[in-house]
């Protein structure tokens, strides 16, 4: 019962980070309007959000690898509260205002997703730590599925700026689960040796496993990129071409992100040592045959079921990433292992948003963009393959 709790709890924080973005993408044009800002400008409202993070997670990694996980995804969340208490105040219509909580919300949000695996690394083992992990993924995709919807309806009844207070409430409840449920973490005083000692630790993994862990970042970065650029794209096509608005809206993300958190719920049941890569290689073909397919079905619901193909191959991806990252390293360095991990995911949702802001206007282009970086995801998988079996024959000999 109390690991359940515990799950719970740490489950909640990758929750809050997708509400970060994704709740927000259904009300877009609505903000833009608010706010005054010009359209090509309004992919900016999600990446003021995810830059600052992907920036400081490599930081707070290192400080949790020396003060703990929990004392920083506590002051991350003091960080969110604040963002989302400025965001809420910025309903007159002040640009600076927003833009400045949503930085700050960033900020919180660097202590949330990576740190949830660097815990669920130290907390678990064996195959207990691979289903937490594929359920954070689960809950990662939930809150994207989930996040659309209630981003829409609170809209629909309240003014934008007080759908905010969701970051709010939830960065309460996760508190209030800590102080009774993360005072378990593992930590042991003076595990920490030195700034020296911790650096030249991290410059060993890396110097040996680097091979495995830069393809998986990029992996990482590459799917994320192309979902939140996706997304953001369908925001616009879906009400500016087909002109539905509101929760309607919002409930067309449900297939494509369901899709994405069915798959990842099913690979994370059957993920074991060594069958990781078979489910990846189905999720890369998936990705591949969805996307290459956009050019010659793109009405809306072609464009709808590719989607949701393609989102299903991601979840299948996803999980294995994080439990390959997450079992590369020991307590000592996980955290800034982990949290380089999430600043290429982070990065990609940072990123995604611009690009595809660019390239909607020209969808033919757009697919062509999306084929060429779900087509680099593949050839980086094979890259990956290539050296684990490599290094498991040296590990042999």
């Amino acid at each position: 019962m109390k690991m359940t709790r515990l799950e719970f709890v740490i489950l909640l924080l990758p929750l809050l980070m997708v509400l970060g973005n994704s709740m927000l993408i259904p009300i877009l044009p609505e903000i833009e309007q608010s706010l005054e800002l010009e359209g090509k400008w309004s992919g900016f409202i999600l990446s003021a959000f995810t830059i600052p993070a992907a920036l400081v997670i490599p930081a707070v990694g290192i400080l949790s690898d020396r003060f703990g996980r929990s004392f920083m995804v506590k002051w991350s969340l003091y960080l969110m509260t604040l963002g989302s208490l400025i965001c809420v105040m910025s309903g007159g219509g002040s640009k600076l205002l927003f833009m400045t909580g949503r930085v700050i919300q960033g900020l919180g949000a660097a202590g949330t997703t990576p740190l949830a695996m660097a815990l669920t690394g130290d907390l678990f083992s064996g195959e207990k730590r691979t289903g937490v992990l594929a359920s954070l993924e689960v809950s990662n995709g939930a809150g994207k599925v989930l996040a659309p919807i209630l981003g829409a309806t609170l809209a629909f009844l309240l003014p934008w700026n007080h759908t905010f207070w969701v970051y709010i409430l939830v960065s309460f409840i996760i508190l209030a689960g800590m102080r009774k449920e993360l005072s378990v973490e593992k930590r042991k005083s003076g595990s920490f040796h030195g700034a020296g000692q911790y650096m030249q630790d991290v410059q060993l993994t890396f110097k040996k496993k680097w091979k495995l862990l830069v393809p998986l970042y990029a992996m990482g970065g590459t799917g994320l990129f192309v979902l939140f650029g996706i997304l953001y794209f369908l925001s616009y096509h879906i009400e500016n071409i087909f002109h539905i608005d509101g929760f309607f809206k919002g409930f067309a993300f449900l297939f494509p992100l369901g899709a994405m958190v069915v798959t990842s719920y099913w690979c994370g049941k059957r993920l074991k040592d060594g069958n990781g890569g078979r489910y990846m290689g189905t999720g890369t073909i998936l990705m591949l045959v969805a996307s290459g397919s956009l050019f010659f079905w793109n009405s809306l619901s072609g464009l709808m079921f590719l989607l949701t193909v393609c989102f299903g191959g991601l979840g299948l991806i996803l999980p294995v990433i994080n439990s390959e990252v997450t079992g590369a390293v020991g307590e000592e360095e996980r955290g800034l292992v982990v949290s380089l991990y999430g600043t290429s995911r982070f990065a990609g949702v940072a990123l995604g948003p611009i690009a595809y802001g660019r390239w909607k206007e020209d969808m033919l282009s757009m697919y062509g963009w999306t084929f060429a970086f779900i087509a680099a995801l593949a050839l980086t998988h094979l890259y990956f393959i290539y050296h684990k079996k490599k290094s498991a024959h040296r590990r042999t000999l």
